[in-house]
Parts: C-alpha cells; structure tokens; sequence
C-alpha cells in the first residue's frame, strides 16, 4: 500500500480565509501569565471582516489571557482528525455585552445561518454574557496534511 505523503500548501489570505470558512473546529492558544500556553478547544468561524472569531465568557481563561495578552494562535483542524489543517497566528480583541451582542449575531450567521428568533438569541447572548473573541490574521500556514516526508514515499 503506497505511503501518504505529508504536505504543505502556501496560502495568501483569501486562501487562508476560504480553508478556515466551512471549519469550525479549532484550538485556540492564549498565554498564561507565566508565559506558558493555554490550549481551549473552540468552535469558531469568520466573520464579514476577515477575523477568525470564538464566542466565549468574560471570565473564561481564554478571555482572560487574550484581554491581557493579544497574541494568540489559532490551529484550525478540519472534520476528520487526520485532515488538511492550518495554525493561524494573529492579534485578538475581546468584546463583551452590550457590544458583543450584534457580532454574535454575525458570528451564528456565519457558522449556522439564520437563527429562527433573533431577539430570543439577542436576549440569551445578554443574560449569559457572551463575549466574542476577534482574531486579526498576521501570519499563518501553510495548510498541512500528515504522513510521511517524500522522501520515505517509496520505502517500505
């Protein structure tokens, strides 16, 4: 059986932002403050502008380390685990109720499509105090696969 080869694809950002759009699994990587990184599996999207964004809660860590730290990292996974997948490193801002409520709706736009009640969600993103993190790209990729180097494509 022929051995799969790893690879490496270059993508500028509209590249970038067609791989991440259809995914929404993804891990997003904030700092502690003692400089070690915090792992969070999130659901994520992008939204209008760009931005890879997370919903979350202010007091969650990830929202925390972002508020404190901006750089974060994103690795965008595909569906099945061993799929094409992206890192993404970028600046994050946080925003919280009342201005977090409209790009959430956004944000369940772009993932789910149309919410059947947009005030009874509007309502919700307040009584739970949703927070939504924004990622600005500032470099990323390339999209990779696993496996073998191409150099072992032939052994056995």
């Amino acid at each position: 059986m022929p051995r799969t080869i790893a690879t490496n694809t270059s993508v500028d950002l509209e590249g970038l932002l067609e791989f991440v759009r259809p995914r929404h699994q993804m891990v997003l990587i904030t700092t502690r403050a003692d400089g070690r990184p915090q792992a969070s599996p999130v659901t994520g999207g992008v939204d209008d502008s760009g931005r890879l964004v997370i919903s979350s809660y202010r007091e969650r860590a990830k929202s925390l380390n972002a508020r404190k730290r901006p750089q974060v990292s994103v690795v965008v996974l595909s569906d099945d685990f061993g799929g094409a997948w992206v890192q993404v490193d970028g600046d994050c801002e946080v925003l919280d109720v009342p201005e977090s409520v409209e790009p959430l709706v956004e944000y369940f736009r772009n993932i789910a499509g149309e919410h059947p009640d947009w005030e009874e969600y509007r309502r919700a993103m307040v009584e739970q105090d949703k927070s939504l993190l924004r990622v600005t790209p500032t470099r990323w990729g390339p999209v990779a696969t696993g496996g073998f180097p191409a150099r072992l494509a032939d052994q056995r």
